[in-house]
């Protein structure tokens, strides 16, 4: 609980696997987190480590032959709590709460607007589905929306393509949209990779004032640290499907424990570094999803891996302080299933 409050939004033990020919790859293989209304709840990784393959799973669109294999992805509503991985994901309550309870900023929005419709009639479309409202009324939330993203000449913009928007304007009109419902859980998957650093600054300034006014949480996914540094309450580092650090933001950047997360943080340019100094780099590269290590799948690029131990078991994520918990054995001797 934060300040008391329950969790919206409880993952736990979640396991989405892709059942294929070649082998069984475990994109996401026990990951187990908590988000709050009013939070920014960062995911923080390389690529391929699974953050975006877990939010799929949140929202119940993994496409096939993936599927949940275990866990569960319990939603606090006011009438109760749904386990989301009961319900079917083409079922009606399930498309009732995606977008209206649980919405998505893609992180390419000009592959998620329609290039033949109008960003205004696809935005009124959205209102009109999830809200039970005439197309008069959904025109003038969506004129509101467009304007409360710092959109200017809202009414005209309706009438755009997404195509006729710089990169900026079309990420605010995509995040307007994952508004057009009032969700309470906004997931913003890599939502500033392709604009330019001033639009990022505004992007990220905005989605901060969207989370203080409407209270609603915010996942965050990202593999720029940066970025999470601005933005997150709570960090979730993640690599092969499973979950290396979770803690408070200032707890990732101050006191970090993992490995993983300590050669990430090292990666990162600083302004008091030495000039003309090469960046340490993490040696190696994540495996092949066919190939995985035995043991922790950090284990053959770590610097302080235990030969019998970190290749033969798989540590479990324990808490190493408040809020804090490390999946390594250099702070405990607990592994999976003991």
């Amino acid at each position: 609980m934060a300040n008391g409050t329950p969790p919206i939004l409880s993952v736990q033990g979640l396991k989405t696997h892709f059942l294929m020919d070649e082998g069984v790859v475990r994109a996401v293989d026990g990951v187990s987190f908590d988000v709050h209304s009013g939070r920014v709840f960062g995911i923080v990784g390389e690529s391929g480590c699974g953050k975006s393959v877990t939010m799929q799973s949140v929202l119940r669109v993994v496409e096939p032959p993936g599927r949940i294999v275990a866990g569960s992805i319990q939603l606090r509503r006011d009438s109760g709590t749904v386990d989301l991985t009961k319900l079917a994901a083409n079922s009606r309550e399930m498309r009732s709460i995606r977008g209206a309870e649980i919405a998505l900023i893609p992180q390419e929005p000009m592959a998620s607007f329609s290039p033949v419709h109008t960003i205004g009639d696809q935005i009124v479309e959205t209102i009109m589905l999830h809200r039970p409202v005439g197309a008069e009324e959904a025109r003038r939330i969506a004129v509101g929306l467009l304007s409360d993203v710092g959109i200017p000449m809202p009414e005209s913009r309706l009438k755009s393509y997404s195509w006729q928007l710089s990169g900026g304007l079309r990420q605010r009109a995509i995040i307007a949209m994952a508004l057009s419902c009032n969700p309470r859980i906004l997931i913003a998957d890599e939502p500033t990779t392709a604009v330019d650093v001033t639009t990022q600054a505004q992007v990220l300034r905005l989605l901060r004032r969207l989370e203080q006014q409407r209270n609603a949480a915010i996942i965050f996914i990202t593999h720029d640290l940066g970025v999470i540094a601005q933005m997150a309450d709570e960090v979730m580092v993640m690599y092969l499907g499973l979950v290396m650090e979770l803690a408070p933001v200032d707890a990732i950047f101050h006191e970090s424990r993992h490995p993983y997360t300590q050669a990430l943080l090292r990666s990162i340019p600083s302004v008091t570094a030495e000039a003309h100094v090469k960046l340490p780099t993490i040696s190696g590269s994540i495996p092949h999803p066919f190939n995985r290590p035995k043991g922790c799948p950090f284990h053959p690029r770590c610097e302080f891996a235990m030969p019998g131990k970190c290749d033969v078991r798989t540590p479990a994520l324990q808490p190493v302080g408040a809020g804090h918990s490390v999946s390594c054995f250099k702070y405990h001797d607990v592994g999976v299933g003991e």
